[in-house]
Protein backbone atom coordinates (compact mmCIF):
# COMPACT_ATOMS: atom_id res chain seq x y z
CA UNK A 1 0.00 0.00 0.00
CA UNK A 2 2.64 2.41 0.61
CA UNK A 3 4.60 1.88 -2.64
CA UNK A 4 1.56 2.75 -4.12
CA UNK A 5 0.91 6.00 -1.59
CA UNK A 6 4.32 7.25 -2.75
CA UNK A 7 3.55 6.71 -6.81
CA UNK A 8 0.37 8.77 -6.10
CA UNK A 9 2.20 11.86 -4.31
CA UNK A 10 5.06 11.68 -6.86
CA UNK A 11 2.43 11.77 -9.88
CA UNK A 12 0.92 14.72 -8.06
CA UNK A 13 4.13 17.17 -7.27
CA UNK A 14 4.74 16.55 -11.21
CA UNK A 15 1.35 17.17 -12.56
CA UNK A 16 1.67 20.46 -9.79
CA UNK A 17 4.72 21.82 -11.02
CA UNK A 18 3.53 22.12 -14.40
CA UNK A 19 2.92 25.79 -15.56
CA UNK A 20 2.58 28.27 -18.41
CA UNK A 21 5.92 29.57 -19.89
CA UNK A 22 6.77 33.34 -20.75
CA UNK A 23 5.60 33.46 -24.21
CA UNK A 24 8.72 35.16 -25.44
CA UNK A 25 10.43 31.86 -25.18
CA UNK A 26 8.20 31.03 -28.49
CA UNK A 27 10.63 33.11 -30.42
CA UNK A 28 14.10 32.65 -27.92
CA UNK A 29 13.63 28.63 -28.05
CA UNK A 30 14.32 26.62 -31.12
CA UNK A 31 13.42 22.80 -32.94
CA UNK A 32 16.70 22.16 -34.77
CA UNK A 33 17.18 20.14 -38.11
CA UNK A 34 20.22 19.79 -40.03
CA UNK A 35 21.90 17.70 -43.48
CA UNK A 36 25.03 16.78 -44.40
CA UNK A 37 24.71 17.34 -48.75
CA UNK A 38 26.74 15.17 -50.61
CA UNK A 39 26.53 14.21 -54.27
CA UNK A 40 26.29 10.31 -53.13
CA UNK A 41 22.53 11.41 -51.57
CA UNK A 42 21.15 12.40 -55.46
CA UNK A 43 18.98 9.77 -56.81
CA UNK A 44 20.38 9.60 -60.00
CA UNK A 45 23.63 10.62 -62.51
CA UNK A 46 23.09 13.29 -64.84
CA UNK A 47 24.23 11.64 -67.91
CA UNK A 48 20.56 9.27 -67.56
CA UNK A 49 18.58 12.67 -67.86
CA UNK A 50 17.07 12.77 -71.55
CA UNK A 51 19.43 15.21 -73.25
CA UNK A 52 15.95 17.29 -74.23
CA UNK A 53 15.21 17.62 -70.18
CA UNK A 54 18.50 18.38 -69.47
CA UNK A 55 18.65 21.74 -71.53
CA UNK A 56 15.36 22.77 -70.81
CA UNK A 57 16.43 22.60 -67.56
CA UNK A 58 19.46 25.33 -68.42
CA UNK A 59 22.51 22.54 -68.41
CA UNK A 60 25.61 24.54 -69.68
CA UNK A 61 28.37 22.49 -68.82
CA UNK A 62 29.18 18.45 -68.90
CA UNK A 63 28.39 16.61 -65.75
CA UNK A 64 30.46 14.40 -63.43
CA UNK A 65 29.31 11.05 -61.82
CA UNK A 66 28.31 11.52 -58.13
CA UNK A 67 31.44 9.63 -56.92
CA UNK A 68 34.17 11.57 -58.68
CA UNK A 69 32.37 15.20 -57.34
CA UNK A 70 34.46 16.51 -54.52
CA UNK A 71 31.04 19.18 -53.75
CA UNK A 72 29.84 18.82 -50.24
CA UNK A 73 28.07 20.64 -47.30
CA UNK A 74 26.10 21.23 -44.17
CA UNK A 75 22.63 22.90 -43.55
CA UNK A 76 21.01 23.75 -40.31
CA UNK A 77 17.25 24.92 -40.28
CA UNK A 78 15.78 25.98 -37.15
CA UNK A 79 12.03 26.68 -35.98
CA UNK A 80 11.36 29.08 -33.36
CA UNK A 81 8.90 27.13 -30.81
CA UNK A 82 6.04 29.81 -31.56
CA UNK A 83 6.63 28.97 -35.35
CA UNK A 84 6.60 32.24 -36.50
CA UNK A 85 10.04 32.15 -38.08
CA UNK A 86 12.73 29.68 -39.20
CA UNK A 87 16.13 30.25 -40.36
CA UNK A 88 18.39 28.82 -42.52
CA UNK A 89 22.55 28.38 -42.24
CA UNK A 90 24.32 26.74 -44.89
CA UNK A 91 28.16 25.91 -45.36
CA UNK A 92 29.54 24.49 -48.74
CA UNK A 93 33.03 23.73 -50.55
CA UNK A 94 33.62 22.16 -53.29
CA UNK A 95 31.40 24.26 -55.56
CA UNK A 96 32.54 27.27 -57.89
CA UNK A 97 30.11 29.66 -56.91
CA UNK A 98 29.32 31.26 -60.06
CA UNK A 99 28.00 27.60 -61.31
CA UNK A 100 24.87 27.93 -58.92
CA UNK A 101 21.71 28.11 -60.70
CA UNK A 102 19.02 26.98 -57.87
CA UNK A 103 19.02 25.83 -53.96
CA UNK A 104 15.72 24.43 -52.56
CA UNK A 105 13.91 22.83 -49.93
CA UNK A 106 12.18 19.92 -51.62
CA UNK A 107 9.62 17.27 -49.77
CA UNK A 108 10.72 13.75 -50.33
CA UNK A 109 11.97 10.28 -48.65
CA UNK A 110 15.40 9.73 -48.87
CA UNK A 111 16.07 8.69 -52.72
CA UNK A 112 12.93 10.19 -54.00
CA UNK A 113 12.79 13.30 -56.23
CA UNK A 114 10.08 16.00 -54.77
CA UNK A 115 8.74 19.38 -55.20
CA UNK A 116 10.29 22.73 -54.26
CA UNK A 117 8.58 23.88 -51.05
CA UNK A 118 11.32 26.51 -50.14
CA UNK A 119 13.07 28.29 -53.43
CA UNK A 120 16.03 30.35 -52.15
CA UNK A 121 16.67 31.83 -55.37
CA UNK A 122 13.33 34.32 -54.61
CA UNK A 123 15.32 35.07 -51.65
CA UNK A 124 18.30 36.86 -53.92
CA UNK A 125 20.96 36.25 -56.57
CA UNK A 126 22.55 32.76 -55.15
CA UNK A 127 25.86 33.23 -57.06
CA UNK A 128 26.66 36.14 -54.72
CA UNK A 129 25.65 35.02 -51.52
CA UNK A 130 26.97 32.06 -51.33
CA UNK A 131 30.26 33.56 -52.79
CA UNK A 132 32.37 32.95 -49.69
CA UNK A 133 30.47 29.25 -49.16
CA UNK A 134 28.56 30.56 -46.32
CA UNK A 135 25.04 31.85 -46.19
CA UNK A 136 21.79 32.38 -43.66
CA UNK A 137 18.54 33.41 -44.11
CA UNK A 138 15.27 34.11 -42.13
CA UNK A 139 12.31 32.53 -43.24
CA UNK A 140 8.57 33.08 -43.01
CA UNK A 141 5.16 31.79 -44.08
CA UNK A 142 5.31 34.24 -47.15
CA UNK A 143 8.34 31.74 -48.11
CA UNK A 144 6.77 28.39 -48.18
CA UNK A 145 5.98 27.80 -51.89
CA UNK A 146 2.76 26.91 -53.28
CA UNK A 147 3.59 24.08 -55.90
CA UNK A 148 1.79 24.55 -59.02
CA UNK A 149 3.35 22.23 -60.77
CA UNK A 150 6.51 19.58 -60.59
CA UNK A 151 8.50 20.83 -63.83
CA UNK A 152 9.90 18.02 -65.51
CA UNK A 153 8.13 15.60 -63.95
CA UNK A 154 4.51 15.09 -64.03
CA UNK A 155 1.58 17.66 -62.99
CA UNK A 156 1.92 18.55 -58.66
CA UNK A 157 -0.22 16.58 -56.47
CA UNK A 158 -2.93 18.21 -54.25
CA UNK A 159 -0.61 16.71 -51.42
CA UNK A 160 2.02 18.94 -49.36
CA UNK A 161 4.40 15.58 -50.22
CA UNK A 162 4.14 13.00 -52.05
CA UNK A 163 5.76 11.02 -49.00
CA UNK A 164 2.42 12.49 -47.18
CA UNK A 165 -0.47 10.57 -49.45
CA UNK A 166 -3.82 11.20 -47.73
CA UNK A 167 -3.14 15.17 -46.98
CA UNK A 168 -6.24 17.27 -48.58
CA UNK A 169 -4.25 20.78 -48.77
CA UNK A 170 -0.65 21.81 -49.01
CA UNK A 171 2.28 22.50 -46.92
CA UNK A 172 1.45 26.61 -46.80
CA UNK A 173 2.89 27.64 -43.53
CA UNK A 174 6.35 27.23 -41.68
CA UNK A 175 4.06 24.78 -38.63
CA UNK A 176 3.57 22.66 -41.65
CA UNK A 177 7.14 22.58 -43.03
CA UNK A 178 8.28 21.61 -39.52
CA UNK A 179 5.69 18.77 -39.05
CA UNK A 180 7.42 17.64 -42.50
CA UNK A 181 11.00 18.19 -41.30
CA UNK A 182 10.22 15.60 -38.31
CA UNK A 183 9.06 12.73 -40.47
CA UNK A 184 12.22 13.55 -42.70
CA UNK A 185 10.94 14.25 -45.94
CA UNK A 186 12.48 17.50 -46.24
CA UNK A 187 15.55 17.75 -47.87
CA UNK A 188 18.26 20.90 -49.25
CA UNK A 189 19.25 20.42 -53.14
CA UNK A 190 22.06 22.48 -54.94
CA UNK A 191 21.61 22.79 -58.23
CA UNK A 192 24.14 23.66 -60.96
CA UNK A 193 24.90 24.49 -64.87
CA UNK A 194 26.25 20.73 -65.16
CA UNK A 195 23.80 19.14 -62.34
CA UNK A 196 20.48 20.64 -62.87
CA UNK A 197 17.68 17.97 -63.07
CA UNK A 198 18.77 15.52 -59.98
CA UNK A 199 20.99 18.32 -58.63
CA UNK A 200 24.67 18.56 -57.53
CA UNK A 201 24.54 17.86 -54.06
CA UNK A 202 21.38 16.94 -51.26
CA UNK A 203 20.64 16.29 -48.22
CA UNK A 204 17.99 14.54 -45.96
CA UNK A 205 17.21 16.87 -42.59
CA UNK A 206 17.02 15.11 -39.43
CA UNK A 207 16.93 16.65 -36.00
CA UNK A 208 19.76 17.49 -35.08
CA UNK A 209 22.01 15.76 -32.54
CA UNK A 210 23.07 17.56 -29.43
Amino acid sequence: MRPLLMSLVSSCVLVSSAHAKDPALGASTFTVYEAFLSPAQEPGEESEVPRLLEKSLGATAPSTPREARKSRGHGVLRFSKDLIRAYVEVEMTGVNPSDILMFHIHCGAPGVLGPVVVDFGELGNLSKTLANGRWSVELTNANVTFIKEMKGIKPGLPESCPAELGFLAQTRTLASLESLARKGVLYFNLHTKAHTYYGEMRGQLYAAQP
